[in-house]
C-alpha cells in the first residue's frame, strides 16, 4: 500500500519509566508526591513521582450506583466505577510510543522493562488518585438507534495534565469487561490492537487529529475471534493498548441522556465538554450550546477531509465513533485504498457498503444530524432554527476544506 512507507518515520519506539511499589505505590516515608493529575516540572522516572486524578470526571457528575460488575441497563449516571480484569497467563510488553510517554505523559524513558510498568498498562495496577471507570453511551449503528452501548471493553483510568498544561485521558482497551460488554468477552486481540497502535501514531504523525496510543502488551490468555464475519472462529492472543486522549466523549455520549429524557444529566454533561475543551465559548452565553454545535460541524468537516486527503476509510462510523472533540476514535475494521475506489468498504461486514469511502461525508452529515438532535431539548425554537442553518452548510464547508488540501497537495 502506498501508505507504508510512512510507517517508520511515523512512529517513534522505546521504553518507559520504570514505575514503583506493587500493588499501590511506595513512595519513602519523606518523599514528595505531585497532587492526583498534576505533572512533575521534569519527566518522571518513577511512578512514585507520578500520579493520575478521576476527580474531574467523578465530581460533576452522579456515577452509577450499583457497584457489581454485570451486563445492565444503566441510568442517570455518565460513568460506573469498574475494575480492569488482568490476564490470567504470561503478559509482555510489545511496544511503546517513546513520543506519548515523553511528550504527553511526562515518564522519563530511561528505565525500562520495570515489571510494575507491565502490570500497570496491562490492567493490573491502579495508580495513585485514579478511579477506573466505565463510560455509558447510546449511538445509531449503520443507520438505526441501538440504545445503551458504552465501554464494553474499556476503562478510563485517569486523567493527567501534563507539564504543557495539557489535559489527557487514559484509558485500556482489551481490560475486561464492564456493565456494557453485552455479549462481548470484554477482550481485544493482539491482531487489531497492533493495527490500532500503529494508525493511531502513523495517523498524528501525518498530521489528522486522532486518540494516541502509549503502549501495547500481548498475553498468552485465548480469545476467540470471527475476523472476517463468516462463521470460522479461530484462537488468538489477548492484548491491551494504553491509549490516550483529550476527551473520550462521542456523539453518543449525548444521545443516550437524550433518548432517556435524562436533560438535567444532558445539561450538565455538556457544560463540563464545553467548560474543558471549548474555552472560546462562555459559560454565561445562553447560546453556549448552539456555539458549541456551530463549532463541531465544521471541525467534523475538516476531520473528514482530512481522512479523505489520505484514503482513510474509518469503517465504522456509528455515532458512538464520532468524537465531540473531532478526532479519529476507535479504530476497527479500518484500511486505506491501494488505488482510487469510492466503493472501498474496509469492514467485511459492512455488507450494504454504509460505510465505504466514498459515503463517509454523508455519513458525517447524518451524524451531526444525530448530534443535533439530542441538542434540540435544550435549544429554544430561534436556536433550532439557527442550528440548522449550520447543518445545512456543512456539505460546502466539507468540499471547501477537501478541495483545499487537495490543491495543498498538489503544489
Amino acid at each position: 500500500m502506498w501508505w507504508r512507507p510512512w510507517l517508520p518515520a511515523c512512529l517513534a519506539w522505546g521504553c518507559v519509566a520504570a514505575l514503583c511499589g506493587s500493588r499501590g505505590l511506595c513512595p519513602a516515608p519523606n518523599a514528595s508526591r505531585p497532587q492526583p493529575g498534576q505533572c512533575p516540572r521534569r519527566r518522571a522516572a518513577e511512578l512514585c513521582a507520578w500520579a493520575l486524578s478521576s476527580d474531574s470526571l467523578l465530581d460533576p457528575f452522579p456515577v452509577d450506583v450499583i457497584q457489581e460488575n454485570y451486563v445492565r441497563n444503566v441510568r442517570n449516571c455518565i460513568f460506573s466505577v469498574v475494575y480492569p480484569t488482568p490476564f490470567k497467563s504470561r503478559v509482555r510488553l510489545v511496544a511503546v510510543s517513546k513520543d506519548v510517554l515523553e511528550n504527553i505523559l511526562d515518564l522519563d524513558i530511561s528505565v525500562k522493562g520495570s515489571p510494575d510498568f507491565l502490570e500497570f498498562v496491562s490492567g493490573g495496577k491502579v495508580i495513585f488518585g485514579s478511579v477506573p471507570l466505565a463510560h455509558r453511551y447510546g449511538g445509531h449503528q449503520f443507520g438505526s438507534w441501538a440504545g445503551q452501548l458504552g465501554d464494553g471493553r474499556a476503562h478510563l483510568i485517569g486523567v493527567y495534565t501534563n507539564r504543557h498544561g495539557e489535559r489527557w485521558e487514559l484509558q485500556l482497551k482489551g481490560s475486561g469487561k464492564t456493565p456494557y460488554s453485552r455479549n462481548g468477552d470484554g477482550r481485544a486481540v493482539l491482531r487489531s490492537s497492533v493495527r490500532e497502535f500503529l494508525c493511531s501514531e502513523a495517523m498524528h504523525h501525518l498530521g489528522i487529529p486522532t486518540s494516541r496510543a502509549a503502549s501495547l502488551v500481548v498475553s498468552d490468555d485465548d480469545v476467540w475471534r470471527d475476523q472476517f464475519y463468516n462463521g470460522n472462529i479461530k484462537k488468538e492472543r489477548g492484548a491491551i493498548v494504553l491509549r490516550v486522549a483529550k476527551s473520550w466523549f462521542r456523539i453518543g455520549s449525548l444521545e443516550i441522556l437524550a433518548h432517556s429524557g435524562e436533560l438535567d444529566l444532558l445539561r450538565r454533561l455538556l457544560d463540563f465538554i464545553i467548560q474543558e475543551h471549548f474555552p472560546s465559548i462562555a459559560m454565561n452565553d445562553s447560546n453556549r450550546y448552539l456555539e458549541f454545535f456551530s463549532t463541531v460541524v465544521p471541525e467534523t468537516a475538516n476531520l473528514i477531509s482530512l481522512w479523505m486527503s489520505v484514503g482513510f476509510a474509518h469503517g465504522v462510523c456509528n455515532t458512538d465513533n464520532f468524537s465531540l472533540l473531532s478526532i479519529t476514535i476507535d479504530y476497527g475494521p479500518f484500511g486505506f485504498m491501494d488505488s482510487y475506489d469510492p466503493d472501498f468498504v474496509p469492514n467485511t461486514s459492512d455488507d450494504e457498503r454504509r460505510y465505504k469511502i466514498g459515503n463517509q461525508a454523508s455519513v458525517g452529515l447524518f451524524n451531526l444530524s444525530k448530534l443535533l438532535q439530542a441538542l434540540k431539548p435544550l435549544l429554544d425554537p430561534r436556536q433550532k432554527q439557527l442550528a440548522s442553518q449550520i447543518l445545512e452548510g456543512y456539505g460546502e464547508l466539507y468540499h471547501s476544506r477537501l478541495w483545499k488540501i487537495q490543491r495543498l497537495i498538489l503544489q
